[in-house]
Parts: C-alpha cells; sequence; structure tokens
C-alpha cells in the first residue's frame, strides 16, 4: 500500500513538473493598425481566465503562458482581437479604431464627451457631409446642413459672405453672429476692414470638419462671445504614409434667375403720350434700353486648389495653395484671394509630446460695386441711350441741368451703368493665422 502511494506521488510530481516546464514568458507590442503608434494601458488576458496584464508606454507587454493559450487584446475604442500563442514567443499586435465607439463621443471646444453626457447642442459636419458646387466662404460648405443653424446668403457679391444664427439671437441691439474658433484660435466676429466677410479669407477646401455648438459649456469656456454659439472649424492635417499630392480645378457660371418686372420702352412712351402733355412728351428719348441687362452680366468662377500631404519619419504634414478668381452677377464686382495653409504635428519625446502646428495665409483683391445701380436700373428711363456726346459724367448720359451746381437734376437717379464703371472701391487685405497646440 505504502509502495503504491510512494509511485503515485511520483507521477504526480512529474506531471506537474512536465506542465510547470510548457509555461513560458511571450513578449510583444500592441499599436494602432492606423499609423503604428503604441498603445498605451491596452489590456493582455489569457482567455478564459481573469490572469492578464496591460501595455507600457511604448506599447509593449509581457506575460507568462501555456502552449496552446490564446490571449485577447483589447483597448478603448479599438477592436477587440484575439492571438494564438503556439510556439511563438514573441507576439506583435495592431489594432483598429472601432468606428461605432468613435460615433458616440463628439470633439469639442472643451475637450471630448459622449453625445449621452451632453446638456447642451454639439453637431459635427464633416468634410463627406459638405454641400458641393461653387464654394467661395466656409459658411456655404454646411448651409441647410445642420437643425436650428439658419445661413442666409447677404447678397450675390463675391466674397459677401452669410448671416449665420445659431437658433435665433441673443440680443436686440448688440452682434447675434456666433464666435468662429479655426483651429482652436478665435476670430474677431467684428468684421475686416476693407473685407465683406471675415471668412471669405479662408479657403473652405483647407476645411476638414464643422462643430456647431451653443450651451452653457462653451461659454464657460469662450464667455460672453459665445453666448451667439460657437463655430468650431478643424482644418485637414497630414496622415502618416507615402506623399500625397491633390488637384482639383472648379470653372462655374451664374445669371440672375429673374430680374424685376419693369416698363419697356415701349409701354413708357404709351403711357406718357396717352397721359402726360407736350413738356413731358419732349422728355422721351428715342432709345429701348434694358438698363438691367446693362447692369447684369454672367459670373465667371475660377477655383484652383493644390495640396501635398505625408509624413516624415515622425512629422505628418500638410501644405495647401488656392487660388480663386470670382466675378459678380453685377458689373465691376469682383474677388481675387490666394490662400496658403501649412499644417505640421511633430511627436517629440518618443511620441509621448505631439505638437499640432498651423500657419494660414491669405492675401485677397477686391473690387466693390455699386449696389445703388439696381435700384436705379429699376426706375432709369429706358427711352434714353446709355451714352452722351458729352464727356462730362463720363459719357454716359444723365439728367443734366445746367442751373444746378452737380450739372444733375435734383432728385433725379442716376445712370445705372455710370454708377458702376466710376466708382472704383478696391481694397487688398493680408492675413496670417498662426497656433501651437
Amino acid at each position: 500500500m505504502n509502495m503504491k502511494k510512494t509511485l503515485a506521488a511520483m507521477l504526480f510530481a512529474i506531471i506537474s513538473i512536465s506542465v510547470y516546464a510548457q509555461d513560458r514568458t511571450v513578449t510583444g507590442k500592441v499599436t494602432d493598425a492606423k499609423d503604428g503608434a503604441p498603445l498605451v494601458a491596452a489590456s493582455v488576458t489569457i482567455k478564459g481566465t481573469k490572469k492578464g496584464t496591460t501595455t507600457a508606454a511604448d506599447g509593449t507587454f509581457s506575460i507568462k503562458v501555456s502552449n496552446g493559450t490564446t490571449l485577447v487584446i483589447s483597448s478603448l475604442n479599438y477592436v477587440t482581437k484575439e492571438a494564438a500563442i503556439d510556439s511563438k514567443n514573441v507576439v506583435n499586435v495592431s489594432l483598429s479604431q472601432s468606428a461605432d465607439q468613435l460615433n458616440d463621443v463628439v470633439v469639442i471646444g472643451y475637450g471630448t464627451a459622449r453625445k449621452k453626457d451632453l446638456t447642451g447642442s454639439v453637431v459635427n459636419v464633416s468634410s463627406k457631409d459638405f454641400n458641393s458646387g461653387a464654394i467661395s466662404t466656409p459658411e456655404q460648405l454646411i448651409a441647410g446642413k445642420v437643425a436650428g443653424v439658419s445661413i442666409t446668403s447677404n447678397n450675390g457679391a463675391p466674397g459677401s459672405g452669410s448671416t449665420i444664427r445659431i437658433r435665433g439671437g441673443a440680443s436686440l441691439n448688440a452682434s447675434n453672429d456666433p464666435l468662429i474658433v479655426i483651429d482652436g484660435m478665435p476670430i474677431d466676429g467684428g468684421g475686416i476692414s476693407g473685407q465683406a466677410n471675415a471668412l471669405a479669407l479662408i479657403n473652405p477646401n483647407d476645411i476638414e470638419s464643422f462643430s456647431v455648438l451653443k450651451d452653457a459649456s462653451a461659454s464657460a469656456i469662450y464667455g460672453a462671445r459665445a453666448s451667439n454659439g460657437v463655430i468650431l472649424i478643424t482644418t485637414k492635417k497630414g496622415k502618416r504614409g507615402a506623399m500625397k499630392v491633390d488637384f482639383s480645378t472648379q470653372f462655374s457660371l451664374a445669371n440672375v434667375s429673374k430680374k424685376a418686372d419693369v416698363f419697356n420702352a415701349e409701354e413708357i412712351k404709351k403711357i406718357v403720350r396717352s397721359n402726360g402733355n407736350s413738356t413731358y412728351q419732349s422728355l422721351l428719348g428715342g432709345f429701348k434700353t434694358d438698363w438691367q441687362d446693362q447692369i447684369y452680366q454672367t459670373a465667371l468662377s475660377y477655383d484652383n486648389n493644390v495640396s501635398v500631404s505625408g509624413a516624415t519619419k515622425n512629422m505628418p504634414y500638410r501644405f495647401s495653395l488656392g487660388n480663386l478668381d470670382q466675378t459678380g452677377v453685377l458689373k465691376t464686382d469682383e474677388l481675387k484671394r490666394t490662400t496658403v495653409g501649412v499644417n505640421l504635428n511633430p511627436s517629440l519625446l518618443d511620441n509621448h509630446l505631439t505638437l499640432n502646428l498651423n500657419y494660414k495665409l491669405s492675401s485677397s483683391s477686391t473690387r466693390f460695386a455699386d449696389q445703388g445701380a439696381i435700384g436705379s436700373a429699376t426706375s432709369y428711363d429706358p427711352t434714353q441711350g446709355i451714352y452722351s456726346a458729352s464727356k462730362r459724367f463720363g459719357g454716359y448720359w444723365e439728367w443734366f441741368d445746367p442751373n444746378s451746381s452737380t450739372g444733375l437734376k435734383s432728385l433725379s437717379p442716376k445712370n445705372p451703368l455710370g454708377l458702376l464703371m466710376q466708382n472704383n472701391d478696391n481694397s487688398n487685405v493680408t492675413r496670417q493665422i498662426a497656433s501651437a497646440l
């Protein structure tokens, strides 16, 4: 009996030693499948057990396993992955980001938060949802895309921009415009002298996404300026991988879809001859001028953009150059804009420190047409010609009065085309925006 117990004990010891001998240490590294960056604090556990470890700051891990073991690797916002050990001593795993989990997170001006935890209105619109077509100012990209956000075009002038209201206004007398923040840099909402719209200096082709928010937390960060809401604009950045060159060009035409319904020359003559005396009849001219045809034109727009993006060893980059030449439907309206964008995202200190460096330069040349020509074209006498025999007033026909100090009859409208062609209201604006985050 003692012999049997002795043999059994020896057999148990041999089996235990054999099983123990199969345990070994496996090492590896967990990285992001998108850019190869190490994942810190990723969980590495043995399937079916509670035994496990987490990755270090450089994404590496070490764990004791047995043959036939399966490791389960997981990390927040990443798809969980399993890896069979077999006879391997080194296991490197790349995790892909989980789209479903990322959709639950909103990036806002004061960090990140889950949608269900937010108390205010936060809407994000990415580049895939932007409006297409002839876009000259950024807000046109999201017109009609966000509930509660009203974007109304000011007029048809190039670069004139739009009036933006986020869930109505907050003041009767002060400005109701939202605060614009570009890559973390608030933009003065007071406008720029010589520029109809501050946003017209931003190249829409450089924009990656918009975040529209109007809540108490936004006001806590940006103060009273955020009382009318905040529009966060994030520009495009470089991505790891081979260098990529993008070029786009766009040509568009625009016309006035509907003109004001006014009397033509024949109708005016008929009315005056039927109801006017000889004095009024003598003032009729012999022309058939459509003044609205004279002041409006087919607007042409050329928009060219080129960008170079990629990454060096530790620095994604993106360089862009844009050129816009746009005329308005009203003659002499014109905007010429050149933009330069530089974005660098270097990783320092063994990827423990990441910087976001942005620089944008915009130079625009604008000629502003006299908007008074629109009203004048609807009321000016269509029986008169465009030009006169006199060189006064640029040679354009006007209601002359030799007894007037100005040479014009009082209260008479001015030649619509003359108003446009003799008005030289020009501006040249250069603006630079730089930020480091």
